[in-house]
């Protein structure tokens, strides 16, 4: 990996204190990724990926076999265990289906702008971050039956306004979802996987000052889902299905396309549907930390009624039938937007 990154810096002409400020780091640490003495981290190698115009593809892939190299040499019983990964991802390529063109087509857009948008992203746009995720928490809320204009939204959350006419819960839920983002954002930074507490700090502020007895627990009663024929777990139930969530979780964090677990892990979650309520906005949330973790955009769901319709129709087909296509395809449709919208700023 350390030839590839030296020789294309100086195929471009660019010198070592040219990347080190660009990436923001010492220009004594170019120098050991250079040599092989210090390998970048990953975010630091899609970003020399853009500066060097390297295919991100290709400089990951040697930055990984450069990882597993050294894991390897470090450890005596590297090999062995190295063995057994070979012998779990064989198992796992023969469970996984394979994606549908236009899906797989989206995917690689999706990443393309994500390697687009890494280097530009550094100077973003506060006012438009802050647009951006008035609109998210006016449709997330709309989806649910929240009456706020997208304008009165931006009234209450950035202007501390009061709206006549609209229920103090209204308000709250405009205000609890914009402290949601911001609890997600912060999370997105750790780079890793949630816990429990996590997921339920993000409950807790769904619900805040709206209904304190469930905002942060899940529900201790059996409730049943308008309009579906699916049948969430019973609530003695939903200590085992949580379980099962988080072990899934755990186990496939690094194992799928981000996009495509983001969209599972929303699925999943709210089909178990463990709390009283803010199911949807929670489940939204979490497949939204996930992308953010990844260095995509937030994929904002619209609220209007076709819209609507759709994402429930497409929730409805996997939780019923077991048919996942329409919903996965629909969260790959939303992130490329959310993407291509973003680039469109910069």
């Amino acid at each position: 990996m350390f030839q590839l990154l030296k020789s294309s810096r100086i195929k471009r002409a660019l010198r070592a204190k040219d990347i080190s400020q660009a990436l923001g780091i010492d220009q004594s640490l170019i120098s050991k990724f250079e040599n092989g003495t210090r390998l970048p981290t990953k975010d630091q190698v899609i970003k020399l990926a853009v500066l060097l115009e390297i295919p991100e593809e290709t400089l990951i892939v040697a930055w990984l076999k450069q990882r597993i190299l050294n894991d390897v040499l470090e450890f005596p019983f590297a090999k062995e265990a190295l063995e057994q990964v070979q012998e779990e991802l064989a198992e796992y390529a023969l469970q996984s289906e394979p994606l549908l063109p236009e899906m797989s087509a989206m995917l690689t857009k999706i990443d393309q702008l994500r390697s687009t948008l890494v280097h530009s992203r550094n100077n973003e746009n506060s006012r438009i971050l802050q647009a951006l995720e008035t609109e998210y928490t006016f449709e997330s809320n709309r989806i649910e039956g929240n009456t706020l204009s997208l304008q009165e939204t931006e009234l209450v959350i950035n202007q501390g306004l009061t709206i006549s006419g609209k229920t103090m819960q209204e308000h709250l839920e405009a205000i609890n979802h914009t402290d949601a983002i911001a609890f997600i954002k912060q999370l997105a930074k750790r780079r890793t996987r949630i816990t429990e507490r996590d997921l339920l700090q993000i409950h807790n502020l769904i619900l805040r000052g709206i209904s304190q007895t469930d905002a942060g627990r899940y529900r201790t009663v059996q409730v049943m889902i308008g309009g579906s024929k699916h049948n969430p777990p019973n609530h003695y139930q939903l200590r085992e299905a949580m379980d099962d969530f988080f072990r899934w979780y755990n186990k496939e964090f690094n194992r799928m396309h981000p996009v495509l677990f983001a969209a599972e892990a929303h699925l999943r979650l709210v089909s178990i549907h463990p709390f009283i309520d803010g199911n949807g906005r929670t489940s939204r949330l979490l497949m939204n930390l996930h992308l953010l973790q990844n260095g995509y955009c937030i994929a904002n769901l619209k609220g209007d009624n076709t819209s609507r319709l759709n994402y429930y129709k497409a929730l409805e087909e996997a939780r019923s039938n077991g048919n996942t296509d329409a919903f996965r395809n629909l969260i790959v449709q939303h992130a490329l937007t959310a993407m291509e919208r973003m680039a469109a700023f910069y």
